[in-house]
């Protein structure tokens, strides 16, 4: 086979591995959900768990890398060809999913299930690469890497926007399957492409002796920072984005894609995005200051995009530093390994550590602290050559103008941002900006005045806030507890959603309040329970938050609630919230899922069943699939109603109820609350559903309260396990509408 003919073959071999291993990712996370949940707590660990798999398949590819090319194709093969025996991909039901134990368990589910498959495609990238440069005259395999992550890049973003949508899981497993059979022929052909070359282990070293010498500790050490904090931005970040600046739909795949591209530009053949990335990093480090360390932003495009920008630029140049440090590729697969292994760090700090140590999202500063300690800072202008000064005298300037910037950013600026004057925040923070470029030739100086430009905006405010806020993190997000002086009022937020509101007006305390008021839906529903259902009503509420509707109950009736955090339940039980104390003092509470702990109860449990399990602005999605609609009306009596919130700032889910409602026969209305502006109550929306339409005539009905509507038409299939989608109810206007 000739040279362009090989060069092709590696490839399309490379780039169809990477294709594959993260279309699985997403996937398996797919079949995982109605078992684990969508929390973004739940990608955090699938990502540390590929990541560790990530790891395996690297080291298993240095493993191979030492012996003859024939015994390495051999091996190889005769694996992939082993694998195709766990195909297609399940998830296996044995595994337990125990309550407080997920961090553990669901890394063990991923293991066992795609372990195997997902290890060996991972090995692609530096194996093939090894593969490569056992012809003398392939030359170097660097430009290979970049082309899997594009390949990586590719696959990921196809998931949500093409495979996602048009098939179930079921024909996506099998699809990935022939993929992988796919990958194994090409691997075959790859191998054959070596034929004369089979004695041949490791590639000759052609760059001088001087590339075989033994290397450094130091230089591994910094391989290692250089991988680690990358990746564990990327997770933080996540976290960050969906706790303190916008809970978007499809918001986990934008980090991980930018991690991905940032990979593709800094091992790139061509160099010139990387450096023109270097350049201009430090600066939008300085200008992205306000993003890094604010707990209390407003949801908004902007902060959003600026987030992720400074998270791109950083993986890039930390990527690109990390390029420039390659060995020669005599030593690839170490390099790559130790690279995994630094990513790996990376994610297991941001997945595993920080949710147990800090009680905010703590490692996202650290991480972006790191990041300024380790990117490359190119000298723009050099100012003490320019004008000929010596470099003691030049290093004294440098701390007289780094003096200067921080006397502006603690006094003007911190005035102008507490007195809310952008105009002059703006040019504050130009001229600070301008001191710190001619301070790049002086890391510390730099770190000092970025960390600055953190404080002032944003930072000490955080540390005031949670000192005297009650923050509590769980494997399941960010809770604050925060007492309103102006409203005389006590919320639980739950990222940058308020999921209880309770009156500190002791005459007050037990109205419901926030989404729960008098005429939202639950309100008119629960307000009727004893009415429709007689004095023993029994109510399921699934979702405890601060436990407002509880004080919709009467005597007699039996409330049960479910919660899968038990940190929600202790805001009830150690009386920051009395709702549950005051009304319903005998309601049981039942920690775990509540699909999978209504499935274990008997049937006509319940004779009104409310849903409101959110995380942060969205619903999870295993909640809202006709699976789901079958075991809560397996829940309900004969004649019960099941209530369902739908309030959603960037989903408009009435359609997908109503696909719902209507595969299953059930009658459905819905209701809109508008309160005034300056209630206490919040606008919702609530959908009741029920088997036989008389039952929601005891509700008002058309001929009645008018604000029930009936539903409006599906505008899909029914969301089930097999194939659900979020795309078409996204509401891009409002998404880019946020203030």
């Amino acid at each position: 086979m000739t040279a362009p003919s090989a060069r092709a073959v590696f490839f399309a071999t490379i780039i169809t591995g990477s294709f594959l291993l993260f279309l699985v990712q997403p996937m398996v996370a797919r079949l995982a959900l109605p078992l684990v949940g969508g929390a973004p707590s739940v990608w955090n660990s699938a990502m540390l768990t590929y990541q560790t798999l990530l790891l395996g398949g690297y080291g298993y590819a240095l493993w191979l890398s030492n012996k003859p090319l024939k015994r390495q194709a051999m091996i190889h093969i005769t694996l992939l060809l082993l694998a195709v025996l766990t195909l297609p991909i399940t998830l296996r039901e044995w595994v337990p999913t125990r309550q407080g134990l997920e961090v553990l368990l669901i890394p063990l589910l991923l293991l066992v299930s795609i372990g195997p498959v997902f290890g060996l495609v991972s090995a692609q990238a530096p194996l093939m690469q090894r593969w490569y440069v056992a012809d003398p005259k392939a030359g170097e395999p660097w430009w290979l890497y970049s082309i899997s992550n594009f390949g990586s890049f590719a696959g990921l973003l196809a998931y949500p926007l093409l495979v996602e949508p048009l098939f179930s899981t079921r024909a996506q497993v099998w699809a990935w399957s022939i993929g992988f059979c796919g990958l194994i022929a090409l691997v075959c052909l790859a191998a054959w492409t070596r034929r004369d070359i089979v004695a041949v282990s490791v590639a000759p070293v052609t760059n001088g002796a001087e590339e075989q010498a033994p290397i450094a500790r130091s230089r591994i050490a910094l391989w290692l920072a250089l991988s680690a904090v990358p990746s564990g931005l990327m997770l933080s970040t996540t976290t960050h984005l969906t706790t303190d600046i916008v809970a978007m739909p499809l918001l986990w795949v934008i980090p991980l894609a930018l991690y991905l591209l940032s990979f593709i530009v800094a091992f790139a053949s061509r160099q010139t995005v990387a450096k023109l990335v270097i350049i201009v990093t430090p600066v939008i480090m300085l200008v992205g200051a306000r993003v890094m360390m604010s707990s209390t932003q407003q949801s908004s495009i902007f902060l959003l995009a600026l987030t992720l920008v400074l998270l791109f630029v950083i993986c890039t140049a930390l990527h690109s530093r990390l390029y420039s440090l390659r060995p020669h590729y005599s030593a690839l697969t170490k390099f790559y390994f130790i690279m995994s292994l630094g990513g790996a760090l990376g994610g297991a700090f941001t997945a595993l550590v920080a949710p147990l140590v800090f009680s905010w999202t703590w490692e996202h500063p650290l991480l972006l602290l790191a990041s300024a300690l380790l990117i490359p800072l190119p000298v723009l202008v050099d100012w003490p050559k320019r004008f000929g000064i010596d470099a003691a005298r030049a290093r004294m300037l440098a701390i007289a103008l780094a003096t200067t910037g921080l006397i502006l950013a603690f006094a003007p600026l911190s005035a102008a941002v507490r007195d809310g004057q952008l105009g002059l925040q703006v040019a504050l923070i130009a001229v600070i900006v301008v001191i710190s470029i001619a301070c790049l030739a002086w890391r510390a100086l730099f770190v000092m005045l970025l960390c600055g430009l953190v404080l002032v905006q944003g930072g000490f405010d955080t540390i005031v806030f949670m000192a005297r806020s009650d923050t509590e993190r769980s494997y399941f997000g960010v809770y604050r507890i925060r007492d309103d002086e102006v409203t005389k009022t006590r919320n639980l937020l739950h990222g940058t959603t308020i999921h209880g509101v309770q009156s500190l007006d002791p005459a007050r305390r037990r109205t419901p309040l926030s989404y729960y008021g008098a005429n939202s839906g639950a309100g008119l529903v629960l307000a009727k329970t004893e009415a429709m259902f007689g004095q023993n009503a029994r109510v399921g509420v699934v979702g405890l938050g601060g436990g407002t509707l509880a004080c919709y109950s009467r005597p007699g009736q039996v409330w049960t609630f479910f919660e899968i955090d038990p940190v929600v339940w202790d805001y009830s039980r150690d009386g920051t919230f009395t709702f549950l104390r005051d009304c319903t003092p005998d309601a049981k509470v039942i920690i775990g899922d509540a699909r999978l702990e209504l499935a274990k109860l008997p049937k006509a449990g319940f004779d009104v069943l409310a849903v409101d399990a959110f995380s942060s602005d969205s619903i999870p999605l295993h909640l809202l699939t006709d699976e789901a609609l079958g075991i809560y009306t397996n829940s309900l009596a004969d004649n019960g109603v099941l209530l369902i919130h739908i309030s959603n700032r960037f989903m408009r889910l009435e359609p997908a109820i109503a696909a719902l409602a209507q595969k299953r026969g059930l009658s459905a209305l819905h209701l809109i609350d508008r309160p005034a502006k300056d209630a206490l109550t919040r606008a919702s929306q609530w959908v009741v559903l029920a088997r036989d339409p008389a039952t929601l005539a005891k509700l008002g009905g058309s001929k009645g309260d008018k604000r029930w509507q009936p539903l409006m038409k599906p505008q899909g299939p029914a969301w089930t396990d097999d194939h659900a989608s979020i795309l078409p109810y996204i509401l891009w206007q409002q998404l880019l509408a946020a203030p």
